[in-house]
């Protein structure tokens, strides 16, 4: 058990008691092959340590994370691995997708007819108002404040 949690498979192949195509680890992160990619190469950084939201992960380990991200994602492109393009995505809560509670991001390959759908027109229609907008970063705004 790491963290208070009991049932992570995460956890279990930081520990070395599930399997996991590594593809780089060292004492605060491991990256390795997703078992449900989205396209070749389709790799997860996660932390060593259990924390089920990036808020909650140690702030050195998060950087980390997000370092071996961006190396996996150089890596992707140089191989012999189609990325005509790389998402990062990480998604926090079971609303935005989460299915295992410990933080992760994904390192996604991506090109055209991949499959992975990220509907931009969706973010662009019905465009909000300027007062709408302005409202939303006034609220943004007042939560970053101490």
């Amino acid at each position: 058990m790491i963290g208070g949690m009991a049932q992570c498979v995460f956890c279990d192949i930081v520990r070395g008691d599930a399997p996991a195509s590594f593809v780089y680890r060292d004492q605060l992160v491991p990256a390795f092959s997703d078992t449900s990619p989205v396209a070749p190469g389709h790799t997860l950084v996660i932390p060593n340590a259990h924390a089920a939201l990036l808020r909650d992960v140690d702030p050195e380990a998060r950087d980390h994370v997000f370092h071996w991200a961006l190396k996996v994602a150089e890596a992707i492109r140089r191989s012999r691995l189609r990325a005509d393009g790389i998402n990062l995505f990480v998604a926090e809560g079971e609303a935005a997708g989460q299915e295992v509670f410990h933080s992760h991001l994904h390192v996604l390959p991506r090109f055209p007819g991949d499959g992975f759908v990220v509907d931009a027109q969706a973010w662009r229609e019905p465009q909000p108002s300027r007062e709408a907008l302005n409202q939303h970063g006034a609220a943004i705004r007042a939560a970053l404040e101490p």
